[in-house]
C-alpha cells in the first residue's frame, strides 16, 4: 500500500504516474531478485544495459541527446523507486545522469554534448564523477589535483577517492585546479590517457552493489580539447552536485516510504495474544510519526521538483530537504526494524539493507552537518562553517 496520505500521487500526471509504475516494475523484476545476494557477496549489480533500456540515464535531457525530456518531478519519482530496490542501484543512474551527463551538457561545446551524451544515455558507456580527494573529501575549495598546459596537451596529476563506478567508468568528469589556480572539468577517458591507474575499495559494508573506488593520476597526458571550457570556479562543480543532491532527496523518500510499508503490514499480519500487535499503542504511535514524517518528506520533494522546473530553485533548498529527507529515513528505518522485532534484523525484508545504506547518504554529496550550516549561513546570514 503506496503512503500517500495526502493524495500526492494520486493527483500527478497521466505520465508521471506511468513512470513511477514502470520504474517500480522494473526494480521487482531486475533488483529485487538479486539483490541481497549481491548485497551478500560485495559483487556489484551489471545492470547498466537494464538502466538504459528503462530511460534512467539522462532522461531529464532532450531527445536529440538520447534523453527523454522528462521533467524533474518525473525524475524524482524515478529516483525515488530505484532507491527503494536499493542505493546502490539509483546511485548508478544518478551519477550517470545528475553529476556525469549534467556537467557535459551544461558545461560541454556542442562537439562534446554530441559524442558523449547519447553514448552516456544509450549506456554505451559508463561515467564517474571525480571530485572527492584523500586529504580534502568534498572541500574542493582547497582540490589537490591539478593540471598544467602543454602544447595540445594537459598534464594531470592527483588522485580521487570515493567515487562512484570509479574502476567501471568508461570515462571520468575529473575536477582539477589549472596553473591560474581556477578549478575546471575535464572529460578523461579511460582508453585515451597515459600514466593512470584506478582501485576498487573492498570490504564496505554500505553501496554493497556498486563499484567505488580511487583514482591515480601521475603526469597523465590528456588532449587538451578534453577541458570542459566553460568551467571556471567550484561554483560549476556545486552545481552538478545541486542535481546529485536533488536525487538523493528523492531516495531517501523511497527507503522511507519502503520501510514503512514493511512495518505497517507486518503490524497488521502479526499477532500476539490473538490480536495485531497494530491494535496496540505504542506501534501505533511509531506508525502515525512515520507517516507523518513521510509526508511533509513528500511535500517537499513535490516544492523542490516545481522550483526546478520553474528554474527557481536555490542550492540552500536543496541542501535543507537532503538533509531533512535522510535524516527522517532513517529514524523511520530504525522504527520500522523495531516494529519487526527478530524479523527486522533477517534479510527476509530489506530494512537492515536500507539502513545500512543510509549510514552513506548521510555524508555523501555532503554531510548533514554541511547542510545544517549551508542553511544557518542562509537564515542568519552568517558563517559558521
Amino acid at each position: 500500500m503506496l503512503p500517500d496520505y495526502f493524495n500526492i500521487y494520486t493527483s500527478l500526471s497521466e505520465q508521471q504516474i506511468m513512470i513511477m509504475e514502470s520504474t517500480k516494475a522494473w526494480v521487482a523484476e531486475h533488483v529485487r531478485p538479486h539483490i541481497e545476494n549481491s548485497f551478500n557477496s560485495e559483487e556489484p549489480l551489471q545492470l547498466k544495459n537494464e538502466l538504459s533500456e528503462l530511460g534512467a540515464f539522462g532522461p531529464i535531457f532532450p531527445e536529440k541527446y538520447g534523453g527523454l525530456g522528462i521533467d524533474f518531478l518525473s525524475y524524482g519519482l524515478m529516483m525515488k523507486e530505484l532507491e527503494k530496490g536499493d542505493s546502490s542501484v539509483r546511485v548508478v543512474s544518478s551519477i550517470q545522469t545528475s553529476l556525469v551527463m549534467y556537467a557535459i551538457y551544461s558545461y560541454g561545446d556542442e562537439e562534446q554534448k554530441k559524442k558523449y551524451l547519447p553514448k552516456l544515455a544509450s549506456g554505451e558507456i559508463l561515467g564517474s564523477f571525480a571530485m572527492s580527494e584523500p586529504n580534502n573529501g568534498s572541500d574542493i575549495a582547497n582540490l589537490n589535483t591539478k593540471f598544467n598546459l602543454e602544447d595540445d596537451f594537459l598534464i594531470l596529476n592527483g588522485s580521487k577517492l570515493w567515487i562512484g563506478n570509479a574502476e567501471n567508468a568508461d570515462i571520468s568528469i575529473v575536477w582539477a585546479r589549472n596553473s591560474d589556480g581556477n578549478v575546471q572539468g575535464i572529460i578523461v577517458e579511460k582508453n585515451d590517457i597515459t600514466n593512470f591507474d584506478s582501485k576498487t575499495i573492498k570490504n564496505k559494508w554500505s553501496f554493497r552493489s556498486s563499484f567505488t573506488g580511487q583514482l591515480f593520476f601521475n603526469d597523465s597526458k590528456i588532449p587538451a580539447s578534453q577541458i570542459l571550457s566553460s568551467t571556471s570556479s567550484i561554483k560549476d562543480a556545486y552545481k552538478c552536485l545541486n542535481i546529485g543532491r536533488f536525487a538523493v532527496a528523492w531516495g531517501a523518500l523511497g527507503i522511507a516510504e519502503e520501510c514503512y510499508e514493511i512495518a505497517l503490514q507486518y503490524s497488521i499480519d502479526r499477532k500476539q495474544f490473538g490480536e495485531p500487535i497494530a491494535g496496540k499503542q505504542l506501534i501505533q504511535k511509531k506508525l502515525v510519526d512515520m507517516i507523518t514524517e513521510i509526508s511533509k518528506a513528500q511535500l517537499l520533494c513535490i516544492k523542490i521538483s516545481e522550483l526546478m522546473i520553474s528554474g527557481k530553485i536555490s542550492y540552500q533548498q536543496i541542501s535543507m530537504v537532503k538533509r531533512n529527507n535522510v535524516n527522517i529515513a532513517q529514524k523511520i528505518a530504525k522504527e520500522a526494524r523495531q516494529i519487526l522485532g527478530g524479523m527486522g534484523i533477517t534479510n527476509d525484508t530489506s530494512i537492515m539493507r536500507h539502513m545500512i545504506n543510509l549510514e552513506t547518504l548521510v555524508t555523501y554529496q555532503g554531510t548533514n552537518e554541511v547542510h545544517l550550516l549551508i542553511t544557518g549561513r542562509h537564515i542568519t546570514g552568517i558563517d559558521a562553517f
